[in-house]
This record gives structure tokens, sequence and C-alpha cells, in this order.
């Protein structure tokens, strides 16, 4: 069986990597070198390759060794290969933010510089429209949706190179909403594929849900170290998104507003950004400003109780 290579490709398509959209609030990982947790009898019930990974995932404190538990995951059933791509909308399919791949996939990017190839991707002709898990791969083309021969000859390739069959995962977040797929590869034919899902397919889908919103809770905070963003531009970024103007921040930091003008300069330039609004959506994504659906610690919050056949309900005032 081929082995992947350690090369963890990331393949950017006309987007500023890291410029993604608010992900799930933080949610603070374990300390490093805190001893793993025994699990309580009450959380033993379900498949161990599943409670493996939540324990690990747990303490991870990269995007990097979030992605290393999924493929260790994958190898662990006998599929090594593991693609994962995400877009930033579900109307523009060629908006794809970034893609990541346990293995060099340099062959199949140059056939999905062909657009009429790229929109048979599982991810443009299944994962955008729909979230039921799919078996993918040469060995049950003929269960799917009928395919032009340009992408039937992706899937040969595919299999040649040890990617013979696959379980595709669709996965969702944020609102609106923004598509990703993660799909888990190996060598097998149709008979040994069908077991391997059988006994296994829906620890992945958990695995693969879990994986994808640590990962990106990871890699918003890796913002600003991916894209270079210094101390001062971050000060910048804070007082953009409170809406003060430049002579107002000029004031503010003891600076010209020439200055001003530059340091904003340098941040679009950084971060792919365009426009004062598209700075202040990013400083709430990134945490800087307190993002007013998520109440920060410390503060009152009214709780609504949603009851069928009841109706809501609010109780008094309570502090985070």
């Amino acid at each position: 069986m081929p082995e992947p290579t350690p090369q963890d490709k990331h393949t950017l398509n006309g987007v500023q990597d890291g410029a993604i959209d608010p992900v799930l609030g933080d949610v603070a990982p374990v300390p490093a070198g805190t001893p793993r947790r025994r699990l309580s009898q009450a959380e033993s019930y379900t498949p161990e390759l599943l409670q493996d990974f939540l324990l690990a995932l747990e303490r991870t404190e990269s995007s990097l060794e979030v992605w290393k538990l999924i493929v260790g995951a994958g190898a662990k059933v006998g599929l090594p290969f593991v693609d994962f791509v995400s877009a930033g909308g579900l109307q523009d399919w060629r908006r794809t933010l970034f893609m990541r791949t346990s293995y060099d996939s340099s062959w199949l990017q140059d056939h999905y510089r062909s657009d009429d190839v790229r929109r048979w991707s599982y991810f443009r002709h299944h994962a955008m429209s729909r979230l039921t898990p799919v078996v993918t791969g040469i060995e049950f083309a003929d269960e799917y949706d009928p395919m032009p021969e340009a992408r039937l000859a992706v899937l040969r390739e595919a299999a040649a190179r040890g990617l013979r069959s696959g379980f595709s995962i669709p996965l969702r977040q944020d609102a609106p909403p923004r598509a990703a797929l993660i799909t888990f590869s190996g060598p097998h034919g149709r008979r040994e594929m069908r077991t391997i899902v059988s006994a296994h397919g829906w620890a992945l889908h958990a695995i693969a849900m879990m994986g994808h919103q640590r990962y990106l809770m990871h890699f918003r905070r890796e913002f600003t170290d991916r894209n270079h963003i210094t101390p001062k531009q971050l000060e910048l970024l804070k007082l953009i998104g409170q809406g003060l103007q430049d002579k107002r921040i000029a004031e503010q930091l003891e600076i010209s507003v020439s200055a001003v003008r530059q340091r904003m300069a340098a941040l679009c330039q950084n971060t792919g950004l365009k426009s004062r609004s598209e700075i202040a959506a990013l400083a709430m994504s990134l945490g800087v400003l307190p993002d007013p659906l998520h109440p920060v610690e410390g503060e009152e919050v009214e709780e609504l109780v949603e009851m069928d056949d009841v109706g809501p309900r609010r109780a008094p005032p309570l502090r985070r």
C-alpha cells in the first residue's frame, strides 16, 4: 500500500490565506503538559477510535496538531490519504479558501486547472449543496451521478496513486454557512471499503465534524502570525473596528494622519483586505472586538428558554 508523503500541502485559489469568516467561540484548549484525563463510565459508550480522537483533540494548541489527529484517525482504519477543502461561501464554487492534503496532490491541482473538471469534484458537485456522506473513488463511480470522461480519468489516476476509494463528509460552519469537505481515502476495493464504512463510518463522521470546528478555531487564532500582522497594526485594527476615523486614530496613537494611512496600507497588503468595513469585520472575527452575539465574561445575559407546546420564556439575567 503506498504511503502518504509527510508533506502538508495548502493550495490557495485567489483568496488570502487565513481570510476566514468568524468561527466557533473561543474554547480554551487543555494546557500543554496536563495528563490525559480518564473517561467517566458515562463517556465510555462511543467507539474507541472516536474516544481517543476527542481526548487528544481537547489538548490541541494549533491547527497542525488537529490536522495530524485527523490524518492519524484515518490511518488507523486503513484510510491514510486525507483531503480537507473549504470554501468561503455556498454560491460561488470557484472561491475556494484552501485545500489541505496529507499527500503530495500536485497532480490533482494540475487536473483542477480546468473548470470542467473542477466542477465535478466531490466538493463542488456534492458537498456544496448536500449534507450526506458519500463513498467516493473509481470503485464507486457507477453508484454516483454520471460523470464525464475527464472526471473518470482523474479517478483512475487517483486509484493508481493509492486513492482507489474513499469516504467523504460534507461540513458546514458559520452563518451564512461556509462549506467544507473532509475525505478519507485508501487503496481498497468496493467490498473492503464497504466494510470499513460500515464499521467506522459514523465515528469518522463525528471526527470530521469536531476536527473541522477545532481546526478552524486554531486557524483563526493563528491569523496574525500567518499574515505577519505587527502589534501596531493589530492596535490599528481595533480602532478601525471601533469606527474611529483617521484623525481620531492619529490623536489616540499620537502619530500623524499620514502614518495612520501607511499602517492601514500595510495592514491591507498583509491581509488582502480592501476597505474599512472588511477591516472592522476582521477585528470582530479575530476577537479584537467583542462579538455582540456572544457576551463576554462578566456581562449579564438574558436567558431565553424555548419549550415545545409552551413557547418561549425569559429567565432572570445571568452573569457569565
